[in-house]
Order: structure tokens, then C-alpha cells, then sequence
């Protein structure tokens, strides 16, 4: 059966037909049809199911606001579930099934719930899953696991791919209704960049469906007018198919622009992210009509007014032969009238106002249709489609005064502004009484960091409904949005348009308004997770008076369409349930995204090779062809060591530390983190972020230092060297430059924004290679150039620029390994080679190249501490008898004040020390020091833990660094070890610097 119309279809290419499946159904539509549509046309009424009740579910919506219309769409790596069939443009080949059922649509096990609705009120899970307590785990989980959900997971291996794309604009305008058009237009005459965006594939919004006159002519043909004025203008972007999907602070937006959804097998991505930096945001968003609650309001055929008017009008397609209109407002009446231009039936329009409508109303009675003032629905008739309605009394009961067969309910309850993206960064809602709505607040607009607004409203968004309202709201909108990024908006004018007068809507957030339990419980506010009018109430009965606590209790609005035709009707009813005003009970939160977007176009190219790029040194190529075992280090891959001739990789990490010790080794250092702080507040940044003075270094100086978080614990440690007064050089370790780089600018942006100081990461373009023992000088010496290098020329803590052999280098004398030792730094592009005539240098020497693994040993032979093994995200500074970098002179740093909280200044807390095996093994790593009894829980007590062990090649014995209670108070004392199979191992307590304690080696 089809509901293909004779007229309307402005939209469809009706000389191409499209063939589609759902459910298996072979089934046709036109080019331009949505599936929403498509599906309407081929009298599929019923699309899905309910959450909770599996209630039958049909289309209610014609836009992004539809909660019941979802399905599981394409198959094998194009299989995705949850896409909404209003915003779905069809194409041929489409399939698509149903969900939130089993075993068919028609026919649901899960439907037995219908029928348990009073074991099942709010909240009953809090309630019901209790006791027994085990019940839970053999039972009610299993349970809930199975019904969790809805649609299916795919499972096969996503066969598109996505990318992301960055802009810079002036001004951004979100939506491409008549309102973003008028705004665009008026923001591109000043010569402004403007990116306009539109989430549907059509230009002008709802303003062709609703009709009236622009300048002389049909709103349809000003909007053509616009798009071809805006066409023109070289400075403004034009995309559809994209959605403003959120706003946030200083400017940025997220769009969301489906790019080939609607035309699978083209060339080029599936989805593009926009992100997108501008001065101005406009959002041009409209409004989205509000259903009544009456019983039975979600039978399928209980469609929002405005959209039955749309598939009308856009499709060419009906809901019903026989449709009843309930309202309280006028616009319904432009459906009345709609219908029955393209030859519908009106048995009755119901209007809840006892007064009456305005001119709309009385065209629809010279047309012929029956107007009901002051009447309302009793209850909707039927189950799986409409089949009637009873009519009561708005002012009553719900006494049944008459029946009236028809197929299907065109209901309006008014209209709510979509304020979400202004309220995603900070902008305040007001309530207007009038049209019985939250809209936005012009004096509290969202601010940047200057104080000033840079997001304003434009059209339905900001309030108003008429065209001629919309247009004027428009027009301010784009002025306000130019001058607020800089550029002089001129004399802009609102052109003329016809407004119909209409008269004031009356608010009905229940119909009939006295609607006892029996109509209550079947009267319905979140579609998709089936919340009742009744449940709201019942919330509020049982104490949840917050707006947050009643949308957690009865899961209002948090199905996928996040309340946005729930949302408001839910608000109104809690706050009459407590007998207080609207504004007062408030709002729940609005977040991005406006609608769900793709986790493909949250990835973008992240994916396979490119999903966590592997970072490489200039020198990584010489490590592959050298036998190097490498082993991850965050994004990067480093050479753990250097097997040669079939030896082990324990044999190699000992020869490696060997010939370091006793000659020179050589080690690629690039990963260390290389941040670049300058400005004339660059010394207090850095004293605030070190526990350490860094602001008194001196140029040609290093300093060793240690960075907290808030909470006082210890988050990275390395070398600052001052370069000039205004610049600094922070090392960081391998793992923490991306991070610390992140820390720094958040306090920068959030906090110091004030301060003079720019940041650099420069990891990347430098290649440091670190020459390490006692023949270290002599090896950087034999490549000659004009650098001195000598103990006196360049001592220990030192850094100094200049040639080594034709390098352009800067060398620090710092060490990790306690030998004497030069960190090399080379421009990344001259790595390689530099790397190739150290070894050539260094040849006599035996010279050596080890790895991470020898670092490490080196490192712990000297009790030098590393971030993530002596630290785990619970240890201070003090805790690792680092007192002395901490400052005693500064008034503040990060951490400091968190440090001087009683348990973090305990004499009570495991601290660090050296352990050596009294029989020379090694302890396991992971390895706790059990100590006498058990604690609480019947487990047995620990009293330190082993943070890095290894065997030293250097001492000939195992050596492991720990923070034990009491530690460095308890020398000599011989503790045990856990290990792997049980058992336990002895360990003496030691001094943690277990060779060259005084640090002759590394100062010769």
C-alpha cells in the first residue's frame, strides 16, 4: 500500500526511482526521499520498538529531534546501528532493519513487559535488584546484560574511513534555515570569512513548508535569492550536510559534515570533522515543536504537527487519510490546512484554548474543517496503529464526549528554541511566559576570555516565531557577530515580510488537565526509554526534587535523542508536581554533541599504522640495520639493546654496560623531551612548575628539576638550561614531552593567561646523542671544530654552543649513567651523520652503542630515580630524599601546599633506599616486603615495595631500589622480598647510590 501523495514532493526527484530493504522488505522510494519518509510512503507505520515496555514505536519527528525511528543500518563493515531515519537520505541499495525486538517487529517476546507496567515503575531497578545478593550475579545481571541497549554491535571492520579538517574564520553560522541565511548574508557584505553550515541537504529551513511573502515574493524563491547572493560572495564557505555538533570556549567549534552517507560508493571520506577557530559564533538553530501528553500519545500515527506538514509538503507523502489535529497554539492549523490542500482529511482540529485561534484558525473553518475549542484528547485509540481518538474536555477529567475514527494524530504542544549549542559554553536561559519556553538570555551570553560575547542567537533560536520577527532577529544577529570580530557591519536593514497574526498560545503540559492515574500512566514524555507522565510524578513523590536527580531516577531524557522533544514537557511536570514555578526547578545540562556523531569521524585517520604513529629518531634507521631490539616508549621505539653474534639479550645489556664504564658508550637520547619556555615571565612560569628555583639559573647554566601536580605527588624530572634571559630549555622525559608540553599551556591558557610566556615543543627537531664514560672527551675532541670541551671550558651542569668537527651542536655536561658524559644536541636533519662520526671517532675506543636497558641499570647503580618506576602517581619528592631540590625560598610552586598536608609530611610514609640480595640474586620485579601480621582484610601486611631491580654487571650482584617504611632510618637491616613462585628472598637495606657516591667519575 503506498501514501504517495499526487501533489507536494518539492524535494523528490520523482523521475528516479530507489529501491531499499527493511526488515528483508523489498521496498521503493524517489530520489530525495529521507527513509523516514520512503517508509511513511509505503504505510510502514510501525518502525521499532521501545526500550523498557518494547512498546510499539512509530515516526513521530522529521528531523534530528526523532527518538523512535532508529535502525540498524547497511551490513558487514558498513553495518552501523542507531541511525535515525528522519535524517537518513535514502539512496539505492539501502537496507536497514528495526530494533529492540525479538523475534519480529510484529511480533516481540519483550512486549510481555507492556503488560507488567506496575512492577516496573521509575526507578524500580534500585529498588529490585537488592536482595537477594546473590541474585545479582546469577540472576538480575544476566538479565540486564541481555536487555542492555539498543542495536546491535558491529562486528566487522569498519570499511570507510573519516578524516579531520581545521578552519580559521571570522564568523561561524550554525544552521541554514531563512534565519543563518539572512545572518550570512548580512556578516559576508563586510567582507568578513564566514563559514555557514547546514545540517540537512537543503538551504532555507522550514520557511518553504510554512510559507508567506518576502519582498514581494514567496519566502521559496527569497531563499533561492539568498543562497545565490551568498554563492557570490568569495568570502563565505557554504556546507550542508553539517551539523554544528558543539560550541566551546574561545571560539572553537565542532562540525560534523556527513560527506557521502547519501552516496555510499563516491570517492573520498564518509565523514569530516570540522574544527574550527573563529572570533564569532552565530547559531541560526530554530526551534523544535513540543508534543502534548495525552494517553496514547505514542501509538503509531502520533506525529508532531509540523512534521506531518513536512512529509506533506517535502515528500509528497500522508500519515493518514483521516488525520485529527490536537493543539494549543496556531501553527498546528498551517497542518490543518496543508492537509486538506493536498485532499486529506480534517475530521477535527482539537484546540486546548477555550478563546480560540487567530487568522489561521479561521481559514481552516472557511475551509471547512471542524474546530473544537477548549477540547482535548482522552486517550488515542489502537495498538499498533491509530485507529481513533476520544475526545474530552481540556478544563475536565477525560469524560469521553465523542469518538472519531481517523489513522492518524497531528499533535503540536508549541515550540522550544534548540538553545543547546548556546548553552554548551556558558550561555544563561530565561523563561518566557508567553510562549511558554526557555530561550536564550542576550545579557548572559557565553564571554570569552576578554569578557566579551562571542556566540549570539539569530531567528527561532533567539525567541521569536514569525517570519518577519525571524528575519529582523537575523539581520541584528550577523550585525552583532561582525562588529563583535572586528569589521563594520554598515547600515544593514531587515527586509519586509508578512506576518501572520496569531493569537497567544496556552500552555498544556497534560491533557485533559485534571487526567486521573488511569490516564496518567498511558500518557507518555520520553519515547525511547518509555517515561510517563506518572513516573515523573512518582519521582517527585519519592524525593527527587532536582531536575538532575529526576532525569537519573527516571531516565528522562537520556535516550539518543537527549531530550529534545522530552526534555521540556518532563521539566513542566516535575515543577507541578512540586507546586513550583518552572525557571525555579531549572534546566538539566546540555552537552555536546547535538546529535550523535560517528566515532570513525572522532578518529579520523587514527586507525591500523597511523591509529598511534610511531615516533622515530633520525637515528632509528642505523638501530634496524644494526640488530637493535627495540621495545615502546609511549609512541616511540628505542633500542632496548644490541644483541651481536647470537648472544642474549642479558649478555648484550652487560657487555654494553661494561665498555661504557670502562671506555665509552653511545646513546640516542633524541626522545627526551625538549621544551622551549620564553617571555619576560618565563623564570616565575618555571618556578611555579619546579620544586626548584629556576628563575635564578644562570645563562650557560643546567639545573636538575623535579615538577608536581596540585596534589603535591611527583609528575616528571630533567635538566633546565637557561639560554638567554627570556629563554629556557626544559627537558622532560621520553614519555612526559607531550604531556608536560599540555600541562604548561593549560596553566598558561586557564590560569596565567595573563603571563608573557610562549611555549615550544621541540622534541622533534633535534637529534641528542648522549657520549658517556671516561673517554668520552677524548671521542668529541678527535671530530675537531671550535668547541672546548674541556673540564674547564665546559664543566659539569654546563652547556655551550658551537661546531663540533662541521655540526652546528650544543653540548651539555650532564649525566645519567654517572660517568662523565655529554649530551649532544644536532638539528634532527644532520642526526645521522653526527651519530655515524661519533662511532668513526670513537673507533680506537671501542666505542659502544647501548640501550634503554643499560641506561637503566647505569642509572639504578647510581640510585638516580625515574619517573615511573620510583614513581607511581602516589610519591613526593621528599620520598625519595629529593629535600634537596625542593626550595625552601620560593612562596609557592605547584604541589607545595599539597605537600605540607599531615599525611604527605608523615615521618610515617615508605621512603626510598637501595637493597642488596644477601646472596647476590636478583629480587623479581613487582616484588613487596611483607611484614609482621595481616591487616583488615586477612591479607598480610606490607611494609615497602621493590620500584626497579636489576642485576649490575658493574658490582657483579643484584641491586633493587625500594621505598620501604622508615627506610633510610632502618640501614643494614635485612628484610624479605616476595617472589614469583611463593617464596621469599633476603635484602639488606642500603644507601640507594650504590657506585661513585661522591661523583668523581662523571666531574672529570
Amino acid at each position: 500500500m503506498s501514501t504517495r501523495l499526487a501533489t507536494g514532493g518539492r524535494l523528490l526527484n520523482k523521475g528516479k526511482q530507489v529501491h531499499f530493504s527493511f526488515n528483508g522488505k523489498q521496498l521503493t522510494g524517489y530520489e530525495g526521499d529521507t527513509l523516514a519518509s520512503a517508509l511513511l510512503a509505503n504505510d510502514q507505520m510501525m518502525v521499532g520498538r521501545s526500550f523498557k515496555y518494547h512498546r510499539p514505536r512509530g515516526i513521530v519527528a522529521s528531523g534530528a529531534e526523532e527518538p523512535n525511528a532508529l535502525f540498524n543500518m547497511g551490513a558487514g563493515g558498513k553495518f552501523e546501528p542507531n541511525q535515525r531515519a528522519t535524517t537518513t537520505e535514502l539512496f539505492d541499495g539501502l537496507t536497514c532493519a528495526s530494533q529492540n525486538h525479538w523475534p519480529s517487529l510484529e511480533f516481540d517476546i519483550g512486549a510481555i513487559n507492556n503488560h507488567l507496567t506496575r512492577f516496573f515503575p521509575a526507578g524500580f531497578y534500585y529498588k529490585t535488584f537488592m536482595f537477594p545478593a546473590f541474585a545479582w550475579k546469577h540472576l538480575f545481571e544476566p538479565i540486564v546484560r541481555q536487555s542492555a541497549g539498543l542495536g546491535k554491535a558491529p562486528k566487522d571492520r569498519d570499511a570507510d574511513r573519516y578524516e579531520h579538517f581545521y578552519a580559521y574564520v571570522d564568523v561561524v553560522i550554525i544552521g541554514g534555515g531563512i534565519a543563518g541565511l539572512q545572518a550570512a548574508k548580512t556578516a559576508g557584505a563586510s567582507g568578513a570569512k564566514v563559514i555557514l553550515m547546514e545540517q540537512t541537504p537543503h538551504w532555507g529551513g522550514r520557511a518553504p513548508v510554512d510559507g508567506g511573502q518576502v519582498e514581494g515574493m514567496p519566502v521559496a524563491d527569497y531563499i533561492t535569492t539568498l543562497v545565490n547572493d551568498l554563492k557570490q560572495m568569495p568570502n563565505v564557505t557554504m556546507r550542508t550536510r553539517m551539523m554544528g555538533a558543539g560550541v566551546y570556549d574561545h571560539g572553537y567549534v565542532l562540525g560534523y559534515e556527513r560527506v557521502s552517507d547519501h552516496a555510499p560508493t563516491a570517492a573520498g571520506p564518509r565523514h569530516r570533522l570540522w574544527r574550527i577557530r573563529t572570533k564569532q559564533i552565530v547559531t541560526a538553530t530554530g526551534a523544535i515543536e513540543r508534543p502534548l501528553s495525552f494517553a496514547g500519545n505514542d501509538i503509531p500515527g502520533v506525529m508532531l504537527a509540523s512534521a506531518v506538514r513536512d512529509y506533506v509538503v517535502d515528500y509528497g507523502v500522508s500519515a493518514g487519510d483521516r488525520t485529527v489535529v490536537v493543539t494549543n497554539n496556531d501553527d498546528a492549523y498551517r497542518t490543518a490546512i496543508a492537509l486538506k490542500q493536498a485532499g486529506l482529511e480534517v475530521p477535527v482540529v482539537l484546540d486546548a484554548r477555550a478563546s480560540g485561534g487567530g487568522a489561521l484558525a479561521d481559514e481552516a473553518r472557511a475551509m471547512g474543517i471542524r474546530v473544537e475549542n477548549g477540547k482535548g484528547i482522552a486517550k488515542v485509540k489502537g495498538g499498533k496503529r491509530v485507529t481513533g481518538v476520544a475526545i474530552c474536555a481540556q478544563a475536565g477529567e477525560g469524560a469521553v464526549l465523542e469518538e472519531i475514527k481517523c489513522d492518524a494524530v497531528a499533535m503540536s504542544g508549541g515550540w522550544s528554541p534548540v538553545v543547546h549549542l548556546w548553552s554548551h559554553c556558558g550561555g544563561k536561559l530565561t523563561w518566557d511566559d508567553a510562549q511558554a519556553h526557555f530561550r536564550p538570555d542576550p545579557d548572559r551570553a557565553p564571554t570569552s576570555h576578554d569578557g566579551k560575547p562571542f556566540v549570539v542567537t539569530a531567528g527561532a533560536a533567539s525567541g521569536p516565531l514569525g517570519l518577519a520577527e525571524v528575519l529582523a532577529d537575523a539581520v541584528s544577529a550577523g550585525a552583532k557577530a561582525v562588529t563583535g570580530a572586528g569589521f563594520d557591519a554598515g547600515e544593514a536593514a531587515a527586509p519586509a515580510a508578512t506576518t501572520v497574526d496569531e493569537a497567544a498560545m496556552e500552555a498544556v503540559w497534560l491533557m485533559p488537565q485534571g487526567a486521573g492515574p488511569a490516564l496518567r500512566i498511558k500518557a507518555w514524555l520520553d519515547y525511547q526509554n518509555d517515561v510517563k507522565v506518572s513516573d515523573v510524578r512518582l519521582a517527585a513523590q519519592e524525593g527527587y526534587e532536582s531536575v538532575e536527580h529526576t532525569k537519573r531516577y527516571t531516565t528522562l531524557g537520556m535516550a539518543t535523542d537527549q531530550g529534545k522533544l522530552s526534555n521540556i514537557n518532563g521539566l513542566a511536570t516535575l515543577a507541578g508536581q512540586l507546586n513550583a514555578p518552572i525557571p525555579a526547578v531549572g534546566t538539566t545540562t546540555f552537552r555536546p554533541p547535538y546529535t550523535p556523531i560517528s566515532f570513525g569521524a572522532i578518529a579520523g585517520e587514527a586507525r591500523d599504522e597511523v591509529f598511534q604513529p610511531l615516533r622515530r629518531t633520525p637515528i632509528s634507521g642505523w638501530h634496524e640495520d644494526n640488530n637493535a631490539f627495540n621495545e615502546p616508549v609511549g609512541q616511540w621505539r628505542r633500542p632496548y639493546c644490541y644483541p651481536q653474534n647470537g648472544e642474549s639479550h642479558k649478555d648484550a645489556v652487560k657487555r654494553e654496560i661494561l665498555q661504557t664504564r670502562n671506555s665509552v658508550g653511545l646513546l640516542d637520547a633524541s626522545t627526551l623531551g625538549k621544551i622551549i619556555v620564553k617571555g619576560p615571565d618565563a623564570g616565575k612560569f618555571l618556578d611555579m612548575l619546579y620544586t626548584n628555583m629556576m628563575s635564578t639559573l644562570k645563562t650557560g647554566k643546567c639545573r636538575y628539576g623535579l615538577m608536581c601536580n596540585e596534589n603535591g605527588f611527583l609528575i616528571d624530572d630533567g635538566v633546565v638550561a637557561r639560554i638567554d634571559d627570556e629563554t629556557f630549555l626544559c627537558h622532560t622525559t621520553t614519555g612526559g614531552a607531550e604531556r608536560i608540553h599540555g600541562w604548561m599551556e593549560d596553566w598558561l591558557q586557564c590560569e596565567w593567561w595573563d603571563w608573557k610566556v610562549y611555549t615550544a615543543n621541540v622534541t622533534e627537531q633535534f637529534a641528542q646523542i648522549a657520549v658517556v664514560g671516561p673517554n668520552a672527551r677524548k671521542v668529541i675532541e678527535k671530530l675537531g671544530g671550535d668547541m672546548d670541551v674541556s673540564k674547564e671550558a665546559l664543566a659539569f651542569m654546563e652547556w655551550k654552543d658551537g661546531k663540533l668537527g662541521e655540526f652546528d651542536a650544543r653540548a651539555y655536561r650532564i649525566s645519567f649513567s654517572g660517568e662523565l658524559s655529554y649530551e649532544i644536541a644536532v638539528p634532527a636533519s644532520q642526526g645521522r651523520a653526527f651519530w655515524d662520526a661519533l662511532l668513526e671517532a670513537g673507533a680506537e675506543f671501542g666505542i659502544t652503542p647501548y640501550g634503554t636497558e643499560a641506561l637503566h641499570v647505569m642509572r639504578a647503580e647510581k640510585g638516580f630515580i625515574m619517573i615511573g618506576d620510583e614513581t607511581d602517581g602516589t610519591v613526593i619528592p621528599q620520598d625519595l630524599g629529593l629535600n634537596w631540590a625542593i626550595s625552601k625560598k620560593k612562596e609557592d610552586f605547584l604541589g607545595k601546599r599539597a605537600q605540607q598536608r599531615d599525611h604527605m609530611a608523615s615521618p610515617n610514609r615508605w621512603k626510598l633506599v637501595g637493597l642488596e640480595t644477601v646472596d647476590g640474586s636478583v629480587i623479581p620485579d613487582g616484588s613487596y616486603i611483607p611484614a609482621e601480621g595481616d591487616n583488615a582484610n586477612g591479607q598480610r601486611n606490607v611494609q615497602g615495595r621493590v620500584t626497579s631491580t636489576y642485576y649490575s654487571p658493574t658490582l657483579d650482584r643484584g641491586i633493587a631500589m625500594a621505598l620501604v617504611h622508615n627506610g633510610p632510618d632502618r640501614m643494614g637491616e635485612v628484610v624479605s622480598c616476595n617472589t614469583t613462585n611463593g617464596g621469599l628472598i633476603e635484602a639488606r637495606i642500603v644507601d640507594p647510590v650504590f657506585y661513585d657516591k661522591e661523583g668523581e667519575k662523571q666531574n672529570v
